[in-house]
């Protein structure tokens, strides 16, 4: 991973720290997590809440940019991998079902289904339900 990649990744948590505390800060309309001004400060409540407005959008500006570069640098320095598929294996088909009555009940004396066999099983004709050949 190159330098200039893992800086800005820094960069790019900073700014999204900073992004959330200043959203936070924001007084809501509802009055949620806002927190409110008093007039007797160095700014008046218009003035805190235009700074604050201008600061979420260039912190939002900046976020989406590093994005970009960050999406860029990370394409540019991946390397063309191949799959690894030595786990890839056959799925072992499905045992013919338990003969059940009308209500799903197991008939007494019916056979449970044998174990799975390795072997693919043959297909079905859906007709008649035998075997193709």
């Amino acid at each position: 991973m190159s330098s200039l990649f893992l800086f800005l990744t820094v960069v790019q948590a900073l700014v999204t720290i900073l992004l959330v505390v200043v959203i936070l800060l924001q007084k809501s309309e509802g009055g949620g997590l806002g927190v409110g001004g008093s007039q007797a400060g160095f700014m008046s409540a218009r003035g805190a809440a235009d700074f604050m407005t201008r600061l979420t959008q260039i912190l939002g500006g900046l976020f989406v940019l590093l994005s970009i570069v960050l999406a860029g640098l990370a394409v540019k320095n991946s390397t063309a991998q191949t799959v690894d598929d030595s786990l890839n294996r056959a799925v072992p088909t499905a045992a013919a079902p338990v003969p059940a009555d009308a209500l799903g009940k197991v008939t007494p004396g019916a056979v449970p289904p044998a174990a799975p066999s390795t072997a693919p099983a043959a297909p079905l004709d859906p007709l008649s339900g035998a075997a193709k050949k």
